[in-house]
């Protein structure tokens, strides 16, 4: 552990690419909007990530620098101001060129099988990968008022099961924030179900009523994206976020 945590340090303090500030400041409007601070902070946390995970392009892609140092900025941007082991259980990212087809294999009554094809656009594991399709990676970090960002969305994912939980109860720092993230998101997200059954306008992704760790993943995205309606709509939600990802995306700074 001691050596990890010498070759990081080593590795966040060497020269940050020109090349690589050039793609940020292209393909990455969220981190155009961060303090000066907050921008060193992600860069130093760049170099780590890029330094030890392992990218592959898939569907023919041809893994470029691009790819790398825009996917794996949003990825650092969920660990600003956190204490991180840089999602411990991830060690490689597929990148497809566009959306990908899964296999799904349904059990219906009796001994009935369906099975179909699930076209996704990013996937996140437990253990080892994330999939993710790069023209929906590039179209969710150009848009950043639409409330919807494939590569902050599986990224989520990952920091809720980066111990194994895997049930959108993200590892808090005590038992008294835990108490308060697990009463925020079920009545937030009960009223969230409501209201998608019922049709009525949200902020939110409808996908997140999925299940509730696809609501925390989509509350993610909103957080980070449109901030000020998540705070305006899920006041309680958007501050045991906050609190999580010890960010405030609606602060004036940000804007």
């Amino acid at each position: 552990m001691l050596f990890r945590e010498r070759r990081r340090k080593k590795l966040a303090g060497r020269s940050f690419p020109d090349e690589w500030l050039a793609i940020l400041e292209k393909n990455v409007p969220l981190y155009v909007r961060l303090p000066e601070s907050d921008r060193q902070e992600l860069r130093r946390h760049l170099l780590v990530f890029l330094a030890e995970k392992r990218f592959e392009g898939c569907g023919g892609l041809e893994i470029t620098d691009e790819i790398r140092v825009t996917i794996a900025a949003h990825a650092c941007l969920l660990l600003l101001h956190r204490k991180t082991d840089y999602y411990p259980g991830l060690k490689s990212i597929l990148v497809y060129p566009d959306a990908f087809v899964v296999p799904d294999v349904r059990h219906l009554v009796g001994d009935t099988v369906l099975e179909t094809d699930d076209v996704r656009l990013g996937e996140s594991w437990h253990h080892g990968s994330v999939v993710l399709s790069w023209n929906d990676v590039r179209r969710g970090a150009t848009d950043i008022e639409d409330g919807q960002n494939v590569t902050l969305h599986e990224f989520a994912h990952q920091l809720d099961s980066s111990h194994g939980r895997g049930d959108s109860t993200p590892v808090l720092r005590d038992e008294a924030t835990f108490d308060a993230w697990a009463r925020a998101l079920g009545r937030d997200y009960d009223g969230f179900r409501r209201a998608v059954q019922s049709r009525r306008p949200e902020v939110l992704d409808e996908y997140g009523a999925t299940d509730p760790a696809e609501f925390f993943a989509v509350a993610t995205e909103s957080f980070f994206e449109t901030p000020n309606e998540l705070q305006r709509v899920y006041p309680r939600l958007y501050e045991e976020l906050k609190k999580f990802y010890q960010q405030d995306p609606a602060s004036p700074e940000r804007a």
